[in-house]
């Protein structure tokens, strides 16, 4: 009995004449003639499969014949290098076996709208872009967790479901917990981790985060995943370095390990090829001036918009972070800058309106901002992170930087009026357009 393998395993198998068996779901079929054609997929990658009619059983011809769209199948032959076969080798087919019928599959070929595919979310995700999506979400994930652990990190899990309000009572969601009164779920872990950080000097929280406002615009989400560092010491300009070390790394990261995904995406990546540090840096008063000569109305004193952001971004060839933020657009615990009262230091907090800190980062991109005011973020198209920064104005405890982005992946259409909140890192922009 034929051993059976992995698509991702088969190119190393190619030209060794072992016969191999693999099990998927049809993607597509075409004949001609005598000659039929079958692409299987099995998460792993796609398989083209060809069956002569001559040289296969008269059960496997007569099964291709009832293939629809993800029928559940086995076909066996041998592994051959073929550079115009997806994933670069094609099987010469031996035999084929319908293990599962596929009855009206309503996810077809044409164009469909984002309501449906919607509704047909558990079908979709069988589709090559929100494959490509999961992985490439699935690689950032993973490179921020390496990030901090290999800078010596620890990993702090903070309560989903918590007994305070951790930003702004108007979002919360509550829950009757027992006899005791009120549950939220967590708006952010930033309590857990700021205590934490006194134990352990540098940690940081990653997890799902909730807000409830109701909303259709790209500017709020009701649940999303958010990575919060917190370092015991750190100054400002430590805070900035940090931040531009994780988007780099995480970015780079992608760019090297899913190359195919990327490309599947249509990415273009020169962009992000350029998310390099270090970024550029601006005070609040000179980007003030600077977007005054580029046609802004901004007065000082005013939080910059999502218009007077890409305005600055437009400015430069990679992520900038604008720094001392005039106090009065800041919290009321933000620490004074003490070399200009005027101005504030940033103390970590990523929800606020009024504006989060006193360093943002941003960078070039051809869409328009899609954020909530007060957070300091980088912004590459296909990839954006919030980094929020933060100087404590309590001493030891030094500051912390937060990103997040979205748990889902809307269309193209339905990006514009739901994409993640500016104050989140976002992996899908542009990147979950509809077949």
């Amino acid at each position: 009995m034929p051993e059976r393998h992995r698509i991702e395993a088969l190119p190393a198998l190619a030209g060794n004449g072992q016969t191999v068996a693999v099990r998927g779901w049809v993607a597509t079929t075409r004949s001609s003639g005598k000659i039929a054609f079958v692409v299987v997929r099995d998460g792993t990658g796609y398989l083209q499969a060809v069956l002569s009619k001559k040289e296969v059983p008269e059960s496997a011809w007569e099964a291709f014949g009832r293939l629809t769209q993800e029928t559940s199948i086995e076909v066996t032959g041998v592994v051959r290098a073929d550079a115009r076969a997806p994933g670069g080798v094609e099987l010469t087919a031996s035999d084929l076996t319908i293990i599962g019928p596929s009855g009206d599959f309503p996810i077809s070929p044409k164009e469909h709208g984002t309501a449906f595919l919607f509704e047909h979310r558990h079908l979709w995700l069988r589709s090559r872009r929100q494959v490509a999506i999961a992985r490439v979400r699935h690689e950032v994930i993973q490179a921020i967790r390496d990030f901090f652990y290999e800078r010596g990190f620890v990993l702090v899990d903070t309560p989903i479901l918590t007994g305070s309000i951790g930003e702004h009572a108007g979002t919360l969601f509550a829950t009757d917990y027992f006899d005791l009164g009120k549950a939220y779920l967590a708006q952010t872990g930033q309590l857990y981790v700021e205590a934490a950080a006194a134990a352990l000097g540098k940690v940081y929280c990653f997890g799902p985060t909730f807000r409830a406002e109701k909303s259709k615009t790209r500017r709020h989400l009701t649940e999303f995943w958010m990575v919060e560092p917190e370092v015991a010491w750190n100054d400002s300009n430590d805070n900035m370095r940090l931040q531009e070390d994780f988007v780099s790394y995480v970015v780079a990261r992608c760019l090297d390990r899913r190359k195919a995904d990327l490309a599947e995406l249509e990415r273009d990546t020169a962009p992000l090829e350029r998310v390099v540090p270090p970024f550029h840096r601006i005070s609040y008063t000179d980007a003030v001036e600077r977007l005054k000569g580029l046609g802004s109305g901004l007065s000082w004193g005013s939080d910059l918009g999502g218009e007077d952001e890409t305005l600055l971004a437009k400015e430069y060839d990679r992520p900038v972070f604008v720094f001392n933020y005039p106090k009065q657009v800041k919290a009321f615990y933000m620490k004074e800058n003490p070399d200009d009262p005027t101005t504030a230091w940033p103390r970590r907090d990523t929800a606020r309106s009024s504006g989060a800190a006193s360093a943002r980062t941003t960078t070039t991109s051809s869409s328009s901002a899609s954020r909530a005011k007060g957070c300091p973020w980088t912004r590459t198209p296909g990839i954006w992170i919030c980094a929020s920064t933060g100087r404590s104005s309590t001493p030891g405890l030094g500051s912390g930087s937060s990103a997040r982005w979205r748990g889902s992946v809307a269309s193209r259409t339905s990006g514009r009026r739901s994409h993640s909140r500016g104050r989140c890192t976002n992996f899908g922009l542009d990147v979950g357009t509809s077949e």
